[in-house]
């Protein structure tokens, strides 16, 4: 009868401010003493206690608003679009211009990026725009391709996908300090090494799924990440190895000797310009990760990713090699995953342990879930929110003019992540991209004539 009164009259405001002021008394009990209060050392090197209250007003106040929203507006508008039943509609001349030109607009953008920022920043200027936001996003976005490939396409949870970025990663660095060898060479071989890698890891886990899969592939990361620390010898442990050799275009190299790119080119010397060549690199190597994914789900190896997915007892009942299916789902993500471990090494030059913990491997199932599963345009939309939006994060300078110079952004820059995360899971529940396009479907209706489908005839 209450639900009823709802859907008929609207929510109840007198209820929802009721519940708003109770959720604003159990934040102060929760945030009271971890946002209002804080411990400094005085000039007497004593310890004093200081009240942030302006702070822990505004979260209270954004609790309380948040959820008199939530209950006056977003649930209500959730419940009546789960009720309304339509009939299925044609998307709009608009939307199909929209998603005509989408793809085709978003490479031109890509490739004119480095020109634009250049041109309204200049050469030292767009450096961070550039590494930071153009490079850093495009690495993200191939790795969540890579494991798009696993648990999109597959179906097969993966939390250690960040060790095969490792084994690309490490494999580049010590190849190339100890041997010499040039990154194109072992760009390749990184991402041999890694599908090798994740066929070991495929092998043990064919009979697992769900939860018990998602157990084995955690401590699968997490024994990679333990042996890079213990073997000293050949990792040198949690110091890492540095002075990895940068990328060279055709035996050029990006620096300021006189064969160098900007001498050979008769340019100023800036570090602009290797910053601009690792961004088209990553690129084109996040742009073939796609052009593979996109071919091999339209051949009987992407066929049977799906079906894998959907059921794996009706897709072993149709004939399909269940074991063989996983083990090239693991090693064409792996793959991926090793070629931008090997990119990462030679953009940063040093690499440690402490970049491949399970943190990553989070991040990038988290860029696969919130895109949609088995979307290439979600995920790729996802990375740029995710890891775009983290960066931005880090500029709450202006913040300091509000609430003072002791407040520190990189406190709250997590807790702002999380609740956009869990907004986006309640405005979204299936991605951003939820609809998956089939994979097979007929272009076009043909009738048939009765004769070809009577008895004895088909």
């Amino acid at each position: 009868m209450a639900e009823a009164t709802v859907k008929k009259h609207g929510p109840d405001l007198s209820a929802a401010v009721k519940d708003a002021l109770l959720s604003g008394l159990i934040a102060l009990g929760l945030f009271g003493p971890l946002v209002g209060l804080r411990t400094e050392q005085n000039i007497r090197n004593e310890l004093v206690v200081q009240g942030r209250w302006g702070l822990l007003a505004s979260v209270i106040a954004v609790i309380i608003v948040g959820r008199f929203l939530l209950l006056t507006l977003v649930w209500p508008a959730m419940a009546a679009r789960k009720e309304r039943v339509t009939p299925a509609e044609a998307p709009s001349p608009v939307r199909q211009t929209l998603s005509r030109w989408f793809a085709p607009a978003s490479l031109i953008f890509l490739f004119l990026y480095p020109a634009i920022v250049v041109s309204l920043l200049g050469f030292q200027g767009s450096l961070k725009w550039v590494d930071n936001f153009g490079i850093q996003i495009l690495i993200y976005v191939m790795l969540g391709w890579g494991l798009n490939i696993v648990v999109g396409l597959a179906g097969l949870l993966d939390l250690g996908y960040v060790a095969f970025y490792a084994v690309g990663a490490y494999s580049y660095a010590l190849l190339s300090t100890h041997f010499g060898f040039s990154f194109w060479i072992l760009l390749p071989m990184a991402g041999i090494f890694a599908a090798l890698w994740g066929i070991m890891l495929g092998f043990p886990v064919l009979r697992l799924r769900g939860d018990y899969l998602a157990i084995v592939t955690l401590a699968f990361g997490e024994i990679i990440r333990l042996v890079l620390i213990n073997w000293r010898d050949l990792t040198n442990g949690s110091s890492g190895i540095s002075s990895i050799p940068k990328i060279t275009l055709f035996g050029i190299k990006f620096d300021a000797s006189p064969t160098g790119f900007a001498k050979m080119m008769d340019l100023p010397v800036s570090s602009a310009y290797y910053k601009i060549f690792l961004y088209y690199l990553i690129l084109l190597l996040a742009l073939l990760t796609a052009f593979v994914t996109i071919r091999l789900r339209k051949l009987p190896v992407g066929r049977a990713w799906e079906a894998l997915r959907e059921d794996e007892i009706a897709c072993r009942s149709l004939g399909i090699n269940t074991t063989n299916t996983k083990l090239t789902a693991f090693a064409l993500g792996a793959m991926f995953a090793g070629f931008a471990g090997s990119f990462f090494a030679a953009r940063q030059g040093f690499v440690s342990p402490e970049s491949f913990t399970f943190m990553e491997s989070a991040i990038i199932v988290a860029i696969v879930v919130l895109g949609g599963m088995g979307s290439m345009v979600g995920v790729a939309l996802a990375a740029v929110a995710m890891i775009g939006g983290t960066e931005l994060l880090r500029e709450l300078a202006f913040l300091k003019t509000i609430f003072g110079d002791n407040f520190n952004p990189d406190q709250f820059r997590m807790l702002i992540f999380g609740l956009a995360m869990v907004g986006i899971m309640i405005w979204k529940p299936r991605g951003f991209v939820s609809s998956r396009q089939p994979t097979i479907f007929l272009a076009e209706k043909k009738a048939i004539a009765g004769t070809l489908v009577k008895e004895g005839h088909g």
